[in-house]
């Protein structure tokens, strides 16, 4: 059987993977809740603002790998939700209806989900010491 190039950097890469998707997730709560990034502030208590509070502190927890399955478990849902709500109606294709980075983030935090936050972690850090 052929054996992967980059299988020996399987668990670094994980890491980084998730680190990339939880801080470009975070982004976007702070685009949400700060207007920073050339984003907007969504009202206080408002659905977009409840979705910038959970990528704030959802995708800076994953990226840290604090309880970063929960996160992502969480984030997977609320991409789910952004998609079925704001993209679905528009189309059936995602490239027609500009939903595929919130089928990206939710099948990536999935994907997290079902892995949890790996060695290169918080979470990690914590199952290793005594």
């Amino acid at each position: 059987m052929l054996k992967a190039p980059l299988a020996r950097l399987s668990v670094p890469l994980y890491a980084a993977f998730r680190i990339v998707f939880g801080v470009l997730f975070a982004f976007h709560g702070a685009q949400k809740l700060f207007g920073a990034f050339g984003g907007k502030v969504a009202p206080v208590g408002s659905q977009f603002w409840m979705a910038g509070v959970i990528e704030l502190v959802g995708g800076l927890l994953i990226a840290i790998g604090l309880l970063a399955g929960l996160a992502a478990f969480i984030a997977s849902g609320e991409m789910a939700v952004a998609y079925f709500t704001a993209h679905a109606p528009r189309s059936v294709w995602p490239i027609l209806n500009g939903g595929e980075l919130s089928i990206l983030y939710c099948f990536a935090f999935l994907y997290i989900a079902s892995r949890g936050a790996g060695p290169f972690s918080i979470d990690g850090a914590a199952r290793r010491s005594p």
